[in-house]
């Protein structure tokens, strides 16, 4: 148990893929960094048992009381879901709270604010509850993952959860078990570029994913014994006549995008990386999900291409793709690759890793 507060401020990063797009779900290894673009809940409780919550920042507003069943009036009803899937774990309540919700992080734009949001509000809630608790990192991306993915049936892995909830940069391995390993924190400046392109997550989501997964099937039938997580590059030639050319070129694709990531790790395991490797393998990493995976966009594409004759080690689009946000990790000479990936229609901000999921003490000092 810890102490009962009346109020509190928590904050979560939200997040970059280094490595591993479209891989997490796949149960196939992925680097992530969260980052300095954060989405703020301050709270104070009520005298009864209703939850209010103000969104300035989308000019809306959430209003539903803890002692009413809890029915989802809207897709995606993260508020409702959080409070569901904390109270299944055995937390109450014994007031409601007012809230305000602050953002930093782009909206809709593959930099994780939905995970972010859903983190933040669990932290919040768990803290302010009876119990007065202090979730895991760990724990709370797995309560996150359930209110955000299990109980609206999305077709998202568990990295957004956990690299927000856990910060800094993050190995995820999924097979044969879930395991996190915190990397090297010496990567510096990053731009983030926001393309303000609309994205379908859940479209693109579920299209790639039903993909690779039919082609998984396929190949399964085939051979019992063939796994994504264990197939070298060099033995996908005797799978091709098994598969069309499209499915074919996903398989590879994935593959290389397997590969690249591991290369990634193992560099960033290092004492002393080599950030222009890094860089390499960032731009790498995003020729396969431009060209084979189809992610990508003109304009993104034309951001990164300013972004790297600018002079930044490596770019690739970031999130599930199909609009939204690149990125460019440029240590020496952030300033001239933001001016170009603006020159190139992007809005661009500047940002470095960043811790996880946090109490924001200083701020509600009066």
């Amino acid at each position: 148990m810890g102490k009962h507060l009346n109020e509190i401020k928590i904050s979560t990063p939200g997040r970059v893929c280094l490595f591993g797009e479209h891989q997490d779900y796949l149960q196939l290894p992925i680097v992530a960094c969260a980052i300095s673009l954060r989405i703020s809940i301050e709270g104070s409780r009520r005298k009864d048992d209703l939850i209010n919550i103000q969104l300035p920042n989308i000019n809306e507003e959430e209003t539903f009381s803890l002692k009413e069943p809890i029915i989802y009036s809207k897709e995606r009803d993260y508020f409702k879901s959080s409070v569901k899937v904390i109270l299944k774990y055995g937390f109450t309540f014994s007031s409601g709270f007012d809230c305000i919700v602050d953002g930093k992080i782009p909206i809709n734009a593959g930099t994780s604010s939905s995970s972010a949001l859903i983190v933040t509000w669990i932290n919040f809630l768990a803290r302010m509850s009876d119990q007065a608790l202090q979730l895991p990192a760990d724990e709370l991306a797995k309560y996150a993952y359930e209110a955000e993915v299990l109980e609206f049936s999305e077709p998202g892995g568990m990295m957004d959860q956990y690299s927000t909830s856990i910060g800094g940069i993050i190995a995820l391995d999924f097979y044969p078990s879930i395991k996190v390993t915190r990397m090297n924190n010496s990567l510096k400046t990053f731009v983030l570029g926001n393309s303000h392109q609309p994205k379908d997550t859940k479209y693109i989501l579920s299209h790639v994913k039903d993909q690779i997964l039919n082609v998984d099937k396929i190949l399964k039938n085939y051979n019992s014994d063939f796994s994504l997580q264990t197939i070298k590059i060099s033995e996908l030639k005797k799978y091709s006549k098994l598969l069309n050319e499209v499915q074919f070129k996903i398989l590879e694709g994935t593959i290389k995008n397997r590969d690249i990531t591991v290369i990634a790790r193992n560099e960033l395991s290092k004492r002393n990386p080599d950030h222009k490797v890094i860089g390499m393998l960032l731009t790498e990493h995003h020729s396969v999900l431009r060209d084979i995976l189809k992610i990508s966009t003109p304009k993104i594409d034309g951001m990164i291409e300013a972004a790297l004759a600018a002079g930044a080690y490596g770019a690739k689009v970031n999130g599930s793709g199909g609009g939204g946000c690149m990125f460019a990790y440029a240590p020496e000479n952030a300033d001239n690759v933001r001016q170009a990936i603006e020159e190139a229609g992007g809005e661009a901000f500047i940002i470095v890793p960043d811790t996880g999921s946090r109490e924001e003490v200083e701020e509600l000092v009066k």
